[in-house]
């Protein structure tokens, strides 16, 4: 079962970064364009480093795999794998249709 994870939503439209950690639930909404596909980390780093998250073997990445954007998808995923490289977590993917609203029930949902 997946417990503490991180979402990454970059897709194009609403793009958002969401956290469960230790049960509490965080969404951060961001706006990014072409140009800035370099904030990406940074941003997410300061989401995870404000919520005191360790990333380990028993954290997960989750990574929209669309459809949406084609810069915006493969950036997060290449972030998603060097996290995933780097820190042992475990990584996955979901298509954007598998998840029509963007909160912590339907993302459960999502896993089962």
């Amino acid at each position: 079962m997946i417990s503490d994870f991180l979402i990454i939503n970059c897709i194009g439209k609403d793009d958002k970064l969401a956290l469960r950690i230790n049960k509490d639930f965080f969404i951060h909404n961001f706006e990014r364009n072409e140009n800035n596909f370099d904030q990406l980390v940074p941003l997410m780093l300061n989401f995870l480093n404000s919520h005191n998250v360790k990333l380990d073997q028993n954290f997960s990445v989750i990574v929209n795999m669309g459809p949406g954007s084609f810069s915006g998808i493969r950036v997060a995923l290449a972030v998603a794998k060097g996290i995933g490289v780097s820190k042992k977590v475990r990584l996955y993917g979901y298509n954007d249709i598998d998840l029509k609203v963007f909160d912590q029930q339907n993302i459960e949902k999502l896993f089962n």
